[in-house]
């Protein structure tokens, strides 16, 4: 690999580092003051060349530029109307589990967590004891990609391709066995709950960003 092919890669995998923290970050706890803050001062692409992940962007940017004195209380309650539900059946909120939406009868702690834990422990990594919901929660499961895609960038930045393109590869799978067999499923059901713009923009961003990054990895790993 030349030296500007091993920058541009740096670059694009820097950015997915970045979405991928940003999504967990939205779907692991309710944006407060500080957060919102934060956000209002991203700036956000208009043409990506995926229809879905411009929408989201523009759902989410349309968003924080209208945002009112009680904003934070209405995203809480959005997100707790969107993915807590009020806990009568499994087909209340977009429950962001993995087992929910792979299990017959829609159960929490089922296979999908064991094996998401199994990937998870297997790359050195294991959930910190502040966390308590379970292994296969979409924030976590996110979150791999990013320290993932972390990773690749320190393994390219220090010449070492081979560790580089497993760790390429781990992503790929992880995608395709894992967030991709469950998450459009979870997506359909937020656009049903939430009232927010924020939370409808996340639905279609994961979507678009979710087909794009798997494109981006199969092409790159064919090459």
């Amino acid at each position: 690999m030349d030296e500007e092919t091993k920058a541009a890669l740096i670059s694009i995998t820097e950015q997915r580092s970045a979405t991928y923290g940003l999504l967990s970050r939205l779907y692991r706890v309710e944006v407060d003051e500080e957060f919102l803050k934060e956000m209002k001062g991203m700036r956000f692409p208009a043409a990506t060349g995926n229809s879905q992940v411009d929408e989201g962007y523009r759902l989410i940017a349309t968003f924080l530029s209208n945002t009112w004195g009680n904003t934070i209380t209405d995203l809480a309650i959005d997100y707790v109307r969107t993915f807590i539900g009020h806990g009568v059946d499994a087909f209340s909120a977009a429950y962001p589990y993995e087992s929910v939406y792979t299990s017959e009868k829609r159960l929490m702690m089922q296979d999908a967590r064991d094996e998401v834990l199994a990937i998870y422990r297997s790359q050195g990594l294991d959930k910190q004891e502040t966390w308590k919901e379970a292994e296969d929660h979409l924030a976590l499961e996110l979150e791999f990609m990013q320290i993932l895609a972390n990773r690749t960038v320190d393994a390219l930045k220090a010449g070492d391709e081979d560790a580089a393109i497993e760790l390429l590869t781990t992503q790929k799978n992880f995608l395709e066995d894992h967030l991709m067999a469950w998450v459009p499923m979870m997506t359909s059901d937020m656009r049903r709950f939430a009232k927010t713009d924020l939370y409808r923009g996340l639905a279609s961003l994961t979507d678009g960003f979710m087909t794009v990054d798997f494109e981006f990895l199969q092409d790159l790993l064919q090459a």
